[in-house]
C-alpha cells in the first residue's frame, strides 16, 4: 500500500466522500453550491469527473430535438452541412504538352493497369470545413499579423511621458512662472489665485450633472462600453507557441516525378588551334567514389556551318531536339566525388589516335599564315575522310571537370567571373568544402554524419574556359581507365600533368536550373510546359542513373533501355578484323526490315534511327568502347523482340574491290526471357556466320547446330544493357505477382511464370505465396510500382477470385502483406515522415491514388477508368434499384447479352448476404461459405465472382482477428490501415448516394462490432505499452484519435461518442491504479485530436438546453430538487447545470464535457503528480477557444453566446485555482514595471512611476504616505490569503499557463449570455462571488500593459534577465510532456521542479527516441529569435497589440463587475461584494491603462458611487482614500480625455459626500492627503496638468446650479485653494530636487504647516524619513520616526484610555526632547473623534509598533544602540500585555545584541570625552545649540553631563538635538 501514491490512495476512499470531493467539490466547497446534490439520494447517479459519462445518442437527440430557428447562423450549429464532405476527381498535372503513354495502345494487361496508374485523376476526398478546425487556427503567430490590421491604437499615459530633455525645460518653465511664489509668504492666497485664475480647464462632460435615474445611466454606460469592442479577444493574444499543432493534418504532397538538384550547363563555344573538321562533344556525369556513371550523355555540336557541310551526304535534315545546347542535369546526391566529363569525337580516319591528334598538338592558330599550305593539305584529307567514312566516329579527346569545385568557388566569385579551367590551376589539391545540403526535393538517404554533403541549389552561374583536353589512349578507354584518371586528377601530383595536352577552347556555363525553363526536352523527348514555340532551340533534361537508390513511386509512363558495349575479344579470330565497329539494332522480327526507328539520335541528325554504331578504334582486334545507345522500348514486348550486334571491318584506305565495311561477326539478346525483360551484364559468344531462322527466341549462349563460333562459342564481347522503365519492375517476385494477377483476370491457363507452367489448380497456393514472396522483393522497386501494388491488393481483397470453382479468401494475405510493406518503408525511409510518423509515400497513396475498385464516376463501365483494369468486366443491366455508379459485378463482356443474368438482386447487400452466407458464422478468418449455387454458373463465365466486399468491412475484420506478428506489424503502421479505411467509408457512402442518409443505418451491424473491437484492443495496448513502448504508443494514440475524428464525419456520433468513452475507460482504470503523467499527455493528445474536428461545436449539441436526459433511473435534476435548501425552481437546476460538470452537462456537451474534465482534474491542487501538464492542458483549452473565436461560422454573437455556454462551467474550475495561479499582483517588475536600477520598485503603493527612479522610499513608507493601508493593492486581498498557506504548497502556475486561463475565463465572460451570467451570479454565495471578484483582480494585474519603455527593454535587455520570458522560453521548451520535452528537461535537470520531486520519476527507465536534432533547431531557434533585437516597427506592433488586449480584457471586467452589481444590488450580501467590486476598480485604476478604459472605468465608477453612496463614506472608507488618491492621480495625467474624467468624478464625489452630510470633510480629507502622498512619491509628477484639472473642478462648482445657494462652492474653492498652496509647496521643492539638505528643510517647513492635521503631519514625517534613509543618514531617519510614534500615541491616548500604551509624546523624551513638539495642545487641534481625522491605518496600536519597529531598526544601524534600548523601553510594555511572546523573545535578543555592541566599543572611548556642538546652518545662520541631556551610563555609572562622542567604529549618538537640525546638516565642532 506504502507503494501507492497519494491519487490512487485518495480515490480508493468511500464512495460517498468522493462524489462529494469530486462534483461539488469542483467549486470552493460553499454550501450554496453542493445545494443541487442531495448526498443521500444521489449517490448512485454521479460520476466522479476521472470518468467518462454515458454520451447523449446523438442521432436521436436531433430526431426528437427538432431545431426551433428555421434558418440562419443559429440553425446551422444543430447540423453538419449538407456539403460537409466531397468526393473530387481532379486531373493530375501533367508536366509535358502531352501526355506520356505508349504509341502502340494498351495491348497487354499489365502495360494497361500501368498506363492507367499513370494517367487516372486523383480521386481526393475532400472535407470541405476541415480548415476550421483547430488544427488550422488562424491565430497562431504566421497568420496573426493580418488579423490584427486595423486595430486602434490604444493611448496610454506610460507612453505618452514625456523624455528627460523635454522634461527639463518645462522644469525651467515651471521656475520662471512661479517666481511670484519665491516673493510671496507661505499661505498668500494672491498667488494661488493668479494661477489658478490663469489656468485653462479641461472640456466639461456634458449632462453630467443632469439627475438622470440609474438603469438610463447604466444603459448608456454599458451602449458606450459595447460600441467599437475588438471582436476577437484572442487575435490580441498570440497563441502559445508550439512548434507544429498535434492535431494538424497536412495534405501529403502530389505524387510526383523525382528529380535531385538540378544543373543547367550551357555549353557556348568550342575552339581548336586549327579548325579542319567536325567535332563531336557529349556531356555525363560521373560519381568516382560509386564508380558509377551518374547521367546518361547529353550530346552536342558546336561546329560551324561550314565544317558541318563536310558531312554532307551522310546527315539527313536535323531534328530540333538534336540541335541541343543546353542540358538540364538532376543530381540526387551531390557529392566531392562528382565530375562532368567531356568527351571529343571525330569522323574516323586512317591512323591511330595520337597521328591524328597530333596537328592539334603542334600547330598554333598565331602561326596559321606560315603553316597555309599544311592546314590545307589537312583539310583535303579530312574532307576525302568525311566524305567516305562519315558514318563512323574515332574517339578523339576528353577533359573533366570537378563538379563541386566549381560550385564551391562560383559561390564566392562574382557573376560574370570565368574560371580559366587549365591544367597550371589544377596544382592545390582540389578544395573539398564541407557543404550543409538540402538533399533535393526529399532527402531519400539515410545520411552518416560522416558523409560530405554538398548542395547545388544557391551557387551563382559560372562561365568556365577550359582550355587542355586529354587524348585518349586507345588502349584506354573503358570506364574502369576513366574512374582512374578521374580519381589520379584529385592527386596534386597528377599524372596526367606530365601529358601532353590538346589546346582548345570550350566555353560553358553552369548555373542552377530555373524553377520552370520553358523549351525543355525531357529524355523521352516530349515537351515540358511551357514550350511557347516548337522551332526554338530547345534544352534537353538529362535522365539521372542516381548513385543510390531512390525511393519514388512511378507517376509517369516511360520505357527506355540503354545498350552500353564495353568490349571485344577477336585476338583469336581467324582472318583479318582491325578496325571493328558494333551496329546495334532493335529487332522485332528476323527480318533485317524488323529493325524498329527506336535508336535516339544524337547531334544535328534525325530523332530516331535503326540502327547505331559504336566509335572505330584504329587497328585494334581487341578494343574497348565507350559508347551508349538509347532506346525507347516498345510496351509490349513479343518472345521476337531483342538487339542485334553486328561486327564490322571498316577499311580505312581506299583500296580497289574493297567494300567499305566486312561483317565479321554476329550477336544478340532476347528481350524477353520467360516473360521478363533481360538486363544487366552479358559476356555473349559471337557467330561467325548470320544467324539461323528463329534464332531470336534462343540466347546465342546456346550451341545451335551447324554455326560457326569465335573462339569455340567462348564468350568474347561484353555488353550491359539497362532499363529505366515504369512497366518492367525488374524484380522477380514484383513480377509474378502481377503475373498471376493477370493471368486470373484473364482467365488464361495454365500460367507461363518463369520456367514453371502453372495450372489452375495449383493456382490458389501459387497465389498465396507468391502475395507472401512480396517480402522478399527490393524495397526500390517495390516503391516505384507502390500505387499499382497497393491497387492490386486491394482488389485481391474486394474481389476474392474464383479458381478451379472456388472462391479464394485473398483477404488476410493482402491485410498481411500490406502491413510488411508499410512497416518496410516505415523502418528504411525514416526521413521522408510527418510528425505523427505517417510515411509521405503511403499517405500521398491513400490521399490522391486509393479509390474503391470499379467506382469511378467518370467511366460508365469500370474498364481503364476503374481499378479493375481488364476491359473484360462490363456493367450489370441497370436495374430500378441499383445506382448504376455501383458496379457490383464483373463479368466478362458476353454476359451483357446473356438473358439470364441481366437481373440483378434486388440489393446490393441481399447479393453480397447471398454470397457471403448467414452473419451467424464463425468469426474467423473469413466469413463466407465455400461458395454458394448461383457461383458456379457465373464462375464459368469469368475469374472473378460478381461478389464485391467492401473494403473497409474487410479491413476491419482482417485486423480484429489477426494476431501475432501480422497484428504487431498492423499496430505499428496503424495510421495507414485507419485512414484507408475513412476514405474505403467515403468511396462507398459516395457512390451508394448514402452521405444524406441517415446515419443510423448507414453500415451493417457486424462493422461498427468490428470497429469496437478495434478501438477497445488498440486502447488496451496504449494503456498496457506505454511504458515499455513509448514511441509506438504515441504514434498509435495518435492514429486513433484522427480515425475517431474521422468517423464522426461519417458515421453515427453517438456510436462514436462510445468509442471515445471505451478509450476513456480504458486509461481511467489504469490511471487509477498508477498515476503516470505520461498516460495523462496521451490522453490529452487524444482528445485535442478528436476535439479539433471542424464540427466541433456541433458535436457538443450547443442549442440543447440541458434537459435531464429521459432515462429509468431518476435523473441527478429531478431526484434533488425538492430537497434543496435554497430553491425549487427546476430553472435554477439548469443553470447550476449549465455551470457545473454537472453529469447533464457531460452527457450533452460530450466533447466540451471531457475537456473541461480534465482541465478539472489536471489543475487539481491535491493532483500532484500532473503538475507538470498545466500547460499543455490549458493549451487544449485555449486552442479551442481561440479556434471559436476566429471561426467566421460563429461570428454572430448570438452563435457565439451559444459557443460559450459550452465552456460555462470553465469560470468555475479557474476559481477553484485561484490560489495556484501565477500572482500578476506581486510582479510588476516582471512585467517590465518601472523598476530602478536595483529593480527596485515602486508598485508598492501602485503608483506607476514611469522613469528610472533612484529616490524611492521603501514600501512600508511608501504605504504609510498614502495614508491608508488600502494604498497597497500589493497586499493580497484578504481572500487570497484565507487559503494561500494552504493551497501554496502545491506549486503553482506559471506565468504563462495562467495568463492562458485567465484569457480564456475573459473570453467566456465577454461572450456568455449576459442573463445567464446574471442568473448564476444570484445563486452564488458570497465567499465565491468574492473569489470571482479575485480573480478579475487578478485579471487586470495579468493584463496589464507594460508599455512602450517595458518593450524596449526587454529587446535591450538580453531576455535572460526577465525571469518571466526565461519560464517563457522554459515552457516552450518543456510545454507538454512528450518526449522531446522530456529529455530536454532531464539534460537540464528540470526535474526538481516538480513537487514530488521527479514529476516523473518512475519512467527514468523509459527509451526517448525524437531525434535530437529535432528540439535543438527548435531551441536555437528560439534563442536566436529572443536575442535578435526587434525593429522599431516590430515593437510598435507589440505594443499596439498589448495595450488592445490590456484594454479589452479590462473592458470585459468591467463589464463582469457590471453584472455582478446588478445582481447584488438586491441581495442583503451587497455591501461585502461591492466593497470587493470597489476594490477591482480601483486596482484598474491604479494600473497602466489606455484612456479608452478609464473614462469607461471613471463612468462605471461614478454610477457606482451614486447608487450606493453610503458605500464609500461609511462602510468602505479606506476605500475611499484610495479612490481620492486615484483620480488625483489622474488629474495630474497628461492626457486630456483622462483629466476630464478624473474631475468630473472628483467633483461629483464631493458633491455626494456634501449631499449625505451637509460637508465633505471626509473627500476633503482624503483629497488633502492624497495630494501630498502624490507629491511626495511621484517623481514625473507635472503640476501644471494638475492645476488645470483643479480650474475643472471649480468650473463644474461654479456651473452647478444646484448647490449654488448652499455653502457647497465656497467649500470646494477652499479645498481647491489648499490643494493649490500645497502644489506651490512641491514646487518649490523639484526646484530643490538635487540640493538635499535644502528639500529635507522644506519638507520640515510642510510638516510643520500641517501641525493641525495629524494625518498629513504623519506622512510628511514618513516623507522625510524616507529620504534620510535613502541617503544612508539612518539616525536622522530614526528621529522623524520617533517623532512620528510620538504624533500616534498623543491622538491614540484621546482616543481610547489602555494603561499600557505611552501616554503620549511625554514618554519619548528621553530619546529626544524635542519630541514635545507633537504635543496636541493647541486650541486648533481637531479631536480624533471627528469624521475622517486620524483615520489612517497608523493611528492605531498596530500602527505604533510598526513606527517604533522601525525607529528601532533605524537606530540600530546608525549605531546608536542607547536610543535602541530606549526605543524597546516603550514597546515591551505593550508586548508584554498582548502577552506576545515571541515579539518579547525577538526584541531581548535584540538588546542582547545593542548592548553587547556597546561593550564591544566602549573599552576604547569611555576616556575620550569631547564637548561638540551641532550647528544647523538655517537660513539665518548657524545656531548652536547643544541640548545637554543626560545620558545615564551602565558602564560607568557615572552621570555624564555632555552628551559623548564616540571616535571609531560608532557612530556619534545624538540624542535630544532639535528635530530641526536633524533637517539640515550636521556638523561636527
Amino acid at each position: 500500500m506504502a507503494e501507492r501514491r497519494a491519487f490512487a490512495q485518495k480515490i480508493s476512499r468511500t464512495v460517498a466522500a468522493e462524489v462529494r470531493k469530486q462534483i461539488a467539490g469542483q467549486y470552493g466547497g460553499s454550501p450554496q453550491l453542493f445545494k443541487n446534490l442531495n448526498i443521500g439520494t444521489a449517490t448512485t447517479n454521479t460520476v466522479p469527473l476521472t470518468e467518462a459519462v454515458e454520451p447523449v445518442d446523438f442521432e436521436e437527440y436531433l430526431i426528437t430535438h427538432p431545431p426551433i430557428v428555421e434558418s440562419g447562423p443559429l440553425r446551422d450549429l444543430i447540423e453538419f452541412p449538407p456539403d460537409d464532405i466531397e468526393v473530387i476527381y481532379t486531373p493530375r498535372e501533367c508536366r509535358t504538352v502531352a501526355q506520356a503513354v505508349p504509341e502502340e495502345g494498351d495491348t497487354d494487361a499489365h502495360v494497361r493497369d500501368c498506363v492507367r496508374s499513370y494517367t487516372e485523376d486523383w480521386a481526393i476526398v475532400n472535407r470541405k470545413y476541415h480548415k476550421l478546425g483547430t488544427g488550422f487556427n488562424p491565430n497562431t503567430l504566421d497568420k496573426q499579423k493580418e488579423r490584427q490590421k486595423g486595430l486602434p491604437k490604444q493611448v496610454f499615459e506610460a507612453d505618452e511621458m514625456p523624455e528627460n530633455s523635454t522634461y527639463q525645460d518645462d522644469q525651467d518653465d515651471l521656475k520662471r512662472r512661479s517666481m511670484s511664489i519665491d516673493d510671496t509668504p507661505r499661505g498668500s492666497w494672491a498667488c494661488s489665485i493668479f494661477d489658478l485664475k490663469n489656468s485653462l480647464p479641461d472640456a466639461l462632460l456634458p449632462h453630467l450633472l443632469d439627475r438622470a435615474p440609474n438603469e438610463e445611466i447604466d444603459r448608456h454606460n454599458e451602449e458606450q462600453r459595447k460600441a467599437n469592442r475588438h471582436r476577437e479577444l484572442f487575435a490580441l493574444h498570440p497563441a502559445l507557441d508550439e512548434e507544429e499543432p498535434i492535431e494538424r493534418h497536412c495534405v501529403p504532397e502530389v505524387p510526383k516525378e523525382h528529380f535531385g538538384q538540378r544543373l543547367l550547363v550551357k555549353c557556348l563555344s568550342l575552339k581548336f588551334e586549327i579548325e579542319i573538321e567536325p567535332i563531336f562533344a557529349s556531356l555525363a556525369l560521373y560519381d568516382v567514389k560509386e564508380k558509377k556513371k551518374i547521367s546518361e550523355n547529353f550530346f552536342f555540336d558546336l561546329n560551324s556551318e561550314q565544317t558541318k557541310a563536310m558531312l554532307r551526304p551522310h546527315i539527313q535534315t536535323a531534328a530540333i531536339s538534336t540541335l541541343a545546347r543546353s542540358a538540364i542535369f538532376s543530381i540526387t546526391y551531390p557529392s566531392q566525388d562528382v565530375f562532368l566529363v567531356i568527351k571529343l569525337e571525330k569522323v574516323l580516319q586512317q591512323g591511330d589516335i595520337g597521328e591524328c591528334a597530333e596537328p592539334y598538338m603542334v600547330f598554333k592558330e598565331s602561326d596559321a599564315a606560315k603553316n597555309k599550305e599544311k592546314l590545307e593539305k589537312l583539310r583535303s584529307q579530312s574532307e576525302q575522310f568525311c566524305q567516305r567514312l562519315g558514318r563512323y566516329r574515332m574517339p578523339f579527346a576528353w577533359t573533366a571537370i570537378h563538379l563541386m569545385n566549381i560550385v564551391n568557388s562560383a559561390g564566392s566569385l562574382e557573376r560574370d567571373t570565368e574560371l580559366e579551367m587549365s591544367l597550371s590551376e589544377r596544382k592545390g589539391s582540389w578544395s573539398e568544402r564541407r557543404n550543409s545540403s538540402i538533399m533535393g526535393r526529399r532527402s531519400l538517404e539515410r545520411t552518416t554524419s560522416g558523409d560530405e554533403s554538398c548542395s547545388l541549389t544557391g551557387f551563382r552561374p559560372a562561365t568556365l574556359t577550359i582550355t587542355n583536353f586529354f587524348k585518349q589512349e586507345g588502349d584506354r578507354l573503358s570506364d574502369e581507365d576513366l574512374y582512374k584518371f578521374l580519381a589520379d586528377m584529385r592527386r596534386p601530383s597528377s599524372v596526367l600533368r606530365r601529358l601532353r595536352p590538346i589546346t582548345a577552347q570550350l566555353k560553358l556555363d553552369i548555373s542552377p536550373a530555373p524553377e520552370n525553363p520553358h523549351y525543355c526536352l525531357t529524355p523521352d523527348l516530349l515537351q515540358v510546359k511551357p514550350y511557347p514555340d516548337s522551332r526554338v532551340r530547345p534544352t534537353r533534361e538529362i535522365l539521372e542513373f542516381p548513385a543510390r537508390d531512390v525511393y519514388v513511386p512511378n507517376t509517369t509512363y516511360r520505357n527506355l533501355l540503354y545498350v552500353n558495349p564495353q568490349s571485344l575479344n577477336f585476338a583469336n579470330r581467324q582472318g583479318s578484323a582491325r578496325n571493328i565497329t558494333v551496329k546495334v539494332q532493335f529487332m522485332n522480327g528476323e527480318d533485317p526490315n524488323n529493325a524498329m526507328p527506336v535508336i535516339f539520335g544524337k547531334s544535328s541528325c534525325a530523332d530516331f534511327f535503326k540502327e547505331a554504331y559504336t566509335a572505330v578504334v584504329y587497328h585494334n582486334r581487341s578494343p574497348d568502347f565507350h559508347d551508349e545507345v538509347k532506346i525507347k522500348l516498345p510496351a509490349s514486348l513479343s518472345d521476337h523482340h531483342h538487339i542485334l550486334f553486328t561486327f564490322y571491318h571498316v577499311s580505312c584506305q581506299q583500296k580497289q574491290n574493297t567494300p567499305l565495311e566486312t561483317p565479321v561477326g554476329y550477336t544478340w539478346i532476347p528481350m524477353l526471357q520467360n516473360g521478363r525483360l533481360r538486363t544487366g551484364h552479358f559476356c555473349l559468344p559471337v557467330s561467325l556466320e548470320k544467324p539461323p531462322q528463329s534464332y531470336s527466341v534462343l540466347s546465342p549462349d546456346v550451341p545451335l547446330p551447324g554455326m560457326k563460333w569465335v573462339d569455340n562459342h567462348r564468350g568474347v564481347f561484353n555488353v550491359e544493357v539497362v532499363t529505366v522503365s515504369a512497366i518492367h519492375t525488374q524484380d522477380q517476385y514484383l513480377d509474378k505477382f502481377f503475373a498471376l494477377v493477370h493471368a486470373l483476370d484473364e482467365h488464361m491457363f495454365p500460367v507461363r511464370i518463369g520456367d514453371m507452367r502453372i495450372m489452375e489448380n495449383n493456382l490458389e497456393a501459387e497465389l498465396k505465396t507468391s502475395i507472401a514472396a512480396l517480402n522478399s522483393s527490393q524495397l526500390e522497386p517495390v516503391v516505384r510500382f507502390l500505387h499499382l501494388l497497393l491497387d492490386k491488393l486491394v482488389l485481391l481483397v474486394v474481389r476474392p477470385p474464383v479458381i478451379a470453382g472456388q472462391i479464394v479468401n485473398l483477404g488476410q494475405a493482402s491485410f498481411e502483406v500490406m502491413a510488411s510493406i508499410a512497416n518496410r518503408l516505415h523502418k528504411y525511409l525514416d526521413t521522408s515522415q510527418d510528425m505523427h510518423g505517417r510515411n509521405s509515400l503511403l499517405s500521398s497513396y491513400i490521399h490522391y491514388v486509393f479509390r474503391l475498385p470499379s467506382a469511378d464516376p467518370n467511366s460508365p463501365s469500370p474498364g481503364p477508368g476503374g481499378l479493375g483494369g481488364s476491359v473484360h468486366y462490363a456493367t450489370m443491366a441497370r436495374s430500378a434499384v441499383r445506382p448504376a455508379s455501383l458496379n457490383l459485378n464483373r463479368s466478362r463482356s458476353l454476359s451483357n447479352s446473356n438473358p439470364d443474368i441481366s437481373g440483378t438482386p434486388t440489393s446490393p447487400d441481399d447479393e453480397v448476404r447471398s454470397i457471403i452466407g448467414s452473419k451467424a458464422m464463425e468469426r474467423c478468418g473469413n466469413r463466407m461459405s465455400s461458395h454458394t449455387e448461383s457461383a458456379s454458373f457465373l464462375q464459368t463465365l469469368t475469374g472473378r465472382l460478381p461478389t464485391k466486399k467492401l473494403f473497409h468491412e474487410e479491413l476491419a475484420l482482417q485486423w480484429v482477428v489477426s494476431s501475432g506478428s501480422v497484428r504487431e506489424g498492423a499496430l505499428q503502421q496503424a495510421w495507414f490501415f485507419f485512414e484507408l479505411m475513412v476514405k474505403s467509408i467515403i468511396h462507398h457512402l459516395y457512390f451508394t448516394d448514402r452521405l444524406e442518409s441517415p446515419r443510423k443505418n448507414r453500415f451493417p451491424e457486424r462493422f461498427m462490432d468490428d470497429i469496437t473491437a478495434l478501438v477497445s484492443t488498440i486502447a488496451g495496448d496504449i494503456v498496457s505499452r506505454f511504458q515499455k513502448d513509448l514511441e509506438l504508443v504515441e504514434r498509435l494514440n495518435t492514429s486513433l484519435a484522427f480515425f475517431l475524428n474521422d468517423l464522426l464525419s461519417v458515421m453515427d456520433r453517438g456510436f462514436v461518442f462510445t468509442l471515445v468513452r471505451a478509450y476513456w475507460k480504458q486509461v481511467s482504470t489504469k490511471l487509477y491504479a498508477l498515476q503516470n503523467p505520461v498516460l495523462e499527455s496521451l490522453r490529452l493528445d487524444f482528445l485535442r485530436i478528436v476535439c479539433s474536428h471542424e464540427h466541433y461545436v456541433t458535436l457538443n449539441l450547443p442549442c440543447s438546453l440541458l434537459t435531464p436526459p429521459a432515462s429509468p433511473s431518476p435523473s441527478v435534476s429531478s431526484a434533488t430538487s425538492q430537497s434543496s435548501g435554497f430553491s425549487t425552481h427546476v430553472q435554477d437546476q439548469k443553470i447550476a447545470n449549465m455551470f457545473e460538470l454537472s453529469v447533464p452537462f457531460r452527457e450533452q456537451h460530450y466533447l466540451a464535457g471531457l475537456v473541461l474534465s480534465e482541465l478539472s482534474v489536471i489543475l487539481d491542487p491535491e493532483n500532484e503528480g500532473m503538475f507538470g501538464l498545466h500547460k499543455k492542458v490549458v493549451s487544449v483549452v485555449h486552442n479551442l477557444l481561440s479556434s471559436h473565436d476566429s471561426d467566421p461560422r460563429y461570428a454572430d454573437p448570438e452563435v457565439k453566446a451559444r459557443v460559450a455556454m459550452l465552456y460555462l462551467p470553465l469560470i468555475g474550475i479557474v476559481m477553484e485555482t485561484l490560489p495556484q495561479l501565477h500572482d500578476f499582483t506581486e510582479s510588476h517588475n516582471q512585467w517590465g514595471r518601472s523598476g530602478g536600477p536595483q529593480g527596485t520598485s515602486l508598485g508598492s503603493t501602485g503608483e506607476e512611476t514611469e522613469g528610472e527612479s533612484n529616490s524611492l522610499i521603501s514600501q512600508t513608507v511608501a504605504m504609510a504616505i498614502a495614508g491608508t493601508s488600502a494604498a497597497s493593492p500589493i497586499s493580497r486581498p484578504s481572500s487570497f490569503l484565507l487559503n494561500s498557506q494552504a493551497s501554496r504548497q502545491h506549486g503553482s502556475f506559471s506565468a504563462e499557463s495562467s495568463r492562458s486561463l485567465l484569457i480564456c475565463l475573459l473570453w467566456v465572460l465577454k461572450n456568455a449570455d449576459e442573463l445567464v451570467l446574471q442568473k448564476w451570479f444570484t445563486d452564488l454565495s458570497v465567499l465565491q462571488l468574492n473569489r470571482l471578484l479575485d480573480l478579475l483582480y487578478l485579471c487586470v494585474s495579468c493584463f496589464e500593459y507594460k508599455g512602450k519603455k517595458a518593450f524596449e527593454r526587454m529587446n535591450s535587455l538580453t531576455f535572460k534577465k526577465s525571469k518571466d520570458m526565461k519560464a517563457k522560453l522554459e515552457e516552450a521548451i518543456l510545454g507538454s510532456i512528450g518526449a522531446r520535452q522530456e529529455m530536454v528537461r532531464r539534460s537540464r535537470g528540470q526535474l526538481e521542479r516538480s513537487p514530488s520531486g521527479s514529476a516523473f520519476g518512475s519512467q527514468e527507465n523509459l527509451r526517448w527516441r525524437k531525434d535530437m536534432t529535432h528540439w535543438r533547431q527548435n531551441s536555437e531557434k528560439m534563442d536566436k529569435s529572443h536575442r535578435s533585437v526587434r525593429t522599431r516597427a516590430e515593437l510598435e506592433h507589440e505594443a499596439l497589440i498589448d495595450g488592445n488586449l490590456a484594454t479589452e480584457a479590462n473592458i470585459i471586467i468591467l463589464d463582469t463587475l457590471e453584472i455582478i452589481v446588478q445582481t447584488v444590488s438586491v441581495t442583503e450580501s451587497k455591501e461585502s461584494i461591492l466593497g470587493g467590486v470597489l476594490k477591482v476598480l480601483l486596482h484598474s485604476m491604479a494600473c497602466n491603462q489606455s484612456a479608452l478604459y478609464l473614462q469607461h472605468c471613471f463612468a462605471t465608477q461614478r454610477a457606482l458611487v451614486s447608487k450606493f453612496p453610503e458605500l464609500l463614506f461609511e462602510e468602505e472608507t479606506e476605500q475611499c482614500a484610495d479612490l481620492c488618491l486615484r483620480l488625483l492621480r489622474s488629474c495630474s495625467s497628461s492626457i486630456s480625455t483622462i483629466r476630464a474624467h478624473a474631475s468630473a468624478s472628483l467633483y461629483l464625489l464631493m458633491r455626494q459626500n456634501f449631499e449625505i452630510g451637509n460637508n465633505f470633510a471626509r473627500v476633503k480629507m482624503q483629497v488633502t492627503m492624497s495630494l501630498s502622498s502624490l507629491v511626495g512619491t511621484s517623481q514625473n509628477f507635472n503640476e501644471e496638468f494638475l492645476r488645470r484639472s483643479l480650474k475643472t473642478i471649480l468650473t463644474y462648482a461654479e456651473e452647478d446650479l444646484e448647490l449654488r445657494e448652499t455653502t457647497f462652492p465656497d467649500q470646494v474653492q477652499d479645498l481647491v485653494f489648499n490643494l493649490h498652496m500645497i502644489l506651490s509647496d512641491t514646487v518649490k521643492m523639484k526646484e530643490h530636487q538635487e540640493d538635499p539638505e535644502m528639500l529635507v528643510d522644506l519638507m520640515y517647513r510642510i510638516a510643520k504647516g500641517y501641525q493641525t492635521s495629524p494625518d498629513l503631519r504623519l506622512t510628511w514625517l514618513q516623507n522625510m524619513a524616507g529620504k534620510h534613509s535613502e541617503r544612508n543618514n539612518h539616525a536622522e531617519a530614526a528621529q522623524c520616526l520617533v517623532h512620528s510614534a510620538a504624533l500616534v500615541a498623543e491622538y491614540l491616548s484621546m482616543l481610547e484610555d489602555r494603561k499600557y500604551l505611552p501616554v503620549g509624546c511625554v514618554t519619548f523624551q528621553n530619546i529626544s526632547s524635542n519630541v514635545l513638539e507633537e504635543s496636541a495642545v493647541s486650541d486648533d487641534v481637531v479631536s480624533p473623534d471627528e469624521e475622517g481625522i486620524c483615520s489612517g491605518k497608523y493611528f492605531t496600536e498596530i500602527g505604533l509598533v510598526g513606527l517604533l519597529e522601525q525607529a528601532a531598526s533605524s537606530f540600530s544601524m546608525a549605531g546608536m544602540y542607547e536610543a535602541v534600548n530606549e526605543v524597546y523601553k516603550v514597546l515591551i510594555p505593550i508586548h508584554e500585555a498582548n502577552r506576545d511572546a515571541k515579539k518579547l523573545a525577538t526584541i531581548h535578543g535584540k538588546l542582547q545584541e545593542a548592548f553587547g555592541k556597546i561593550v564591544h566599543q566602549s573599552t576604547g572611548w569611555e576616556q575620550e570625552l569631547h564637548v561638540f556642538q551641532i550647528g544647523h546652518a538655517d537660513e539665518g545662520g548657524v545656531v548652536a545649540a547643544a541640548d545637554r541631556d543626560a545620558a545615564v551610563h551602565d558602564h560607568g555609572e557615572q552621570l555624564i553631563a555632555l552628551t559623548p562622542c564616540r571616535r571609531g567604529p560608532g557612530a556619534p549618538l545624538l540624542q535630544g538635538q532639535s528635530q530641526r537640525r536633524l533637517q539640515g546638516s550636521v556638523h561636527f565642532g
